[in-house]
């Protein structure tokens, strides 16, 4: 779940509120009925009756960014205002940390401009010494000014391990005063990416990447994909519940089910960039579905929002929530047969989607 914060003259507080407005949205029931499908459904295992297989060996270890994960899950970009989302990242750094998981952050553009951290300094790497942690800033913000000092300054803000840019163009066309030039971008991320002291993962924000957006982003070399595909919270939606517009909210819910569906994008990218690092997001609902994006193409699978009101509330129900997503992808792996992540991408299929 990652969206994004206006610049100019907002006040913090206003910023800050309509992030906080951002989190209630997203955690409102009526959300979840404006959500495209994401495509995991279609993925069906066939059931193995002999595993031969003991449970509690099943190996879902998995190297990324130069540390060793104890289950291929990231959690993915999740925000809010200041103070909530100060909380929120330290329940899932404390979390993450506990499991052997990524954590990644949201936008950090309040951050960077001195207006409020969030949470978002070095306390973070104090609370998750060991795992994976990436930094965040937006691709629209790569031809508004940012560059490489402001990238660096988010990486160096949190010790990051690696710097997402998020590219959310139907987000931006749907908000008010959104970013709507994006003209550049890609050229913007070639050059960061050739100077930047740490990797680059580029990650949608729920509408999917193509694999043919995939491709030319691995050509500018960028380290990572994460598809961030339809069937996770539409922004649309959000942008729909939060203006006063009736205009502006007919458009924002005609684009609400816009998008590549996750599964979808995950066989696209992964048949347009086999050797491409390939994060699996965007309605990853349970440790079944991190096990259909594994089986698919992707290396790891990532999951904010069917997370964000264990996060709300405590780094317990934080872990409790991830736990049990670990937990549902092991025995995926055992009925399946499939002893560790490798084997588990060779898992059979009763059902799949196109690859066409």
């Amino acid at each position: 779940m990652q969206g994004t914060e206006r610049g100019g003259s907002s006040s913090t507080g206003d910023i800050g509120a309509r992030k906080s407005d951002h989190l209630d949205i997203v955690l409102a029931p009526s959300l979840a009925s404006q959500r495209a499908a994401s495509g995991f459904a279609r993925v069906v295992f066939e059931h193995v009756a002999l595993p031969e297989l003991s449970l509690a060996e099943i190996d879902l270890s998995t190297e990324f960014l130069g540390r060793r994960l104890r289950a291929p899950l990231l959690i993915s970009s999740m925000t809010g205002g200041p103070e909530r989302a100060a909380r929120i990242n330290a329940h899932l750094a404390e979390a993450a940390e506990e499991l052997g998981i990524a954590l990644a952050v949201g936008s950090q553009r309040i951050a960077l401009e001195g207006r409020a951290s969030g949470g978002l300094d070095r306390s973070l790497r104090r609370l998750a010494p060991s795992i994976p942690i990436l930094a965040n800033v937006g691709g629209a913000q790569l031809v508004l000014g940012y560059g490489r000092d402001e990238a660096e300054r988010a990486v160096d803000m949190i010790g990051a391990d690696a710097l997402i840019i998020h590219l959310n163009p139907l987000q931006e066309a749907l908000q008010e005063g959104g970013d709507t030039d994006w003209r550049g971008v890609l050229a913007a991320i070639e050059a960061l990416v050739a100077v930047l002291s740490v990797p680059v993962v580029v990650k949608e924000v729920g509408a999917g990447i193509s694999g043919a957006i995939a491709r030319r982003l691995v050509d500018a070399g960028v380290h990572a994909v994460d598809v961030a595909g339809a069937g996770g919270t539409s922004w649309a939606a959000v942008e729909a519940e939060r203006t006063s517009d009736p205009a502006r909210r007919d458009t924002a819910l005609l684009f609400a089910g816009w998008g590549i569906p996750t599964a979808d994008a995950i066989l696209g990218v992964r048949q347009a960039c086999p050797e491409a690092l390939l994060i699996g997001s965007g309605g990853i609902a349970n440790g079944l579905d991190v096990a259909r994006a594994i089986r698919l193409g992707a290396d790891l699978a990532g999951q904010a929002a069917a997370g964000l009101a264990s996060a709300d509330h405590s780094a317990e129900a934080t872990a409790l929530h991830f736990r049990t997503v670990i937990d549902q992808l092991r025995v995926a792996c055992f009925c399946t047969g499939s002893a560790d992540l490798a084997a588990l991408r060779q898992a059979r299929l009763v059902e799949t989607p196109a690859t066409g």
